[in-house]
């Protein structure tokens, strides 16, 4: 009995190390909302059952091989079809069974139960951005990769959140429960935030739902969890969170912006005005595939500075980047820019690095084609 209880003292012993290193950031977060919190207390709880589980078991075990063992003469006892030891090791596995089962389906449900929710955004994966759409607000927006490409390469050290960083985050409110509705463009994508308890696949052609209330302001970071092509690693998450007064007027102002935004369509825009916005797109959204210098990644993804074909051929290069190049890893950005990006970028491509065609693109033309 006494190497019995030193068994255990150990195995003691040993959750007391796993509960350490637990505290250290090896375990899964806790997270800033209530379902999260719940999932880890879940989470926990299982994982406990199963220390105990492996303690008791193994503790036995290694007791019976101690005692029990050849050199000390000890004999095997020969019996077969003892009911109460049948009965005991089906009836205690059953009834931890159950005892983990009640809290994980009041979990499960609470998880699943997306209904009544104050704010809807659908979440659009695409290689390599998410767009998020606000349903019903008139506000839309692509988050793209933030971290400065002269990092990546090395050029310049690392940022505090490299690879963790977008140009804009998703904006949501504190306190209020927002249901995202996931969907992609082209492949398989998967939005995951730890600290928000979601994770949840984007695929083509369906519409998965998840929702969340977050209860404390802040910026909480994520990844794609899920290998969708060779950016995978340059797709990351931001969410803020705002206080509900800060988020309305952040919405007001976005929704007056996307107002003013679409009224430029009509107007002339000046070379300059769309070679510095199609600047601004093009870094935004091109350069991971073609570089900044427009020389491209060939044959992947052709060169830009320089390409005769595009140059010669205005309206290929409008057909190109409106519906994207079939077989192709170039994508159709039609449902991802807006006609002004579109046509500021277009005109940025066909007159920087040296090309100077001398031609511009309008929004008003993109408009047309968009409505075709």
């Amino acid at each position: 009995m006494r190497t019995l209880l030193v068994w255990l003292a150990g195995g003691l012993s040993l959750a007391g190390s796993i509960q350490v290193a637990m505290a250290n950031g090896w375990n899964m977060p806790v997270g800033v909302t209530e379902l999260s919190g719940n999932i880890h207390s879940l989470h926990m709880t299982i994982f406990w059952i199963c220390v105990a589980i492996g303690v008791v078991v193994f503790g036995v075990m290694f007791y019976s091989l101690f005692r029990y063992r050849h050199a000390k003469g000890a004999k095997a006892a020969n019996f077969h079809e003892n009911i109460v030891v049948e009965v005991v090791w089906t009836a205690i596995p059953l009834l931890i069974l159950i005892g983990m089962a009640v809290p994980a389906t009041a979990t499960l449900k609470q998880m699943y139960d997306a209904s009544e929710a104050d704010l809807d955004i659908l979440v659009t994966g695409q290689q390599w951005r998410w767009r998020y759409d606000y349903l019903g607000e008139d506000v839309a927006f692509t988050s793209n990769l933030g971290t400065p490409r002269a990092q990546i390469r090395g050029e310049e050290a690392f940022g505090e959140n490299y690879l963790l960083e977008v140009d804009e985050p998703l904006v949501v409110p504190v306190n209020r429960k927002v249901r995202f509705l996931f969907t992609s463009d082209d492949v398989i994508h998967s939005w995951w935030v730890p600290d928000l308890a979601v994770k949840q696949d984007s695929v083509p052609g369906f519409i998965n739902e998840n929702w969340v209330r977050i209860d404390e302001p802040g910026v909480y970071r994520g990844q794609c969890a899920e290998l969708c092509g060779k950016d995978h690693a340059f797709m990351p998450i931001v969410v803020h969170a705002m206080e509900e007064e800060a988020f309305d007027t952040w919405l007001a102002d976005r929704r007056a912006a996307a107002s003013q935004e679409a009224q430029g369509i009509d107007r002339e825009w000046a070379m300059d005005e769309l070679m510095e916005r199609g600047e601004q797109v093009y870094t935004a959204v091109c350069v991971s595939c073609h570089q900044e210098d427009g020389s491209g990644n060939p044959p992947a993804f052709p060169a830009l500075a320089g390409n005769q074909a595009l140059l010669d051929d205005r309206d290929r290069h409008i057909d190109t980047v409106v519906d994207g190049v079939s077989g192709a890893a170039m994508p159709a950005f039609r449902s991802t820019l807006n006609p002004v990006e579109i046509a500021a970028v277009i005109t940025y491509e066909r007159n920087a690095w040296g090309n100077d065609s001398g031609d511009s693109v309008q929004p008003s033309e993109i408009a047309e084609r968009l409505s075709d």
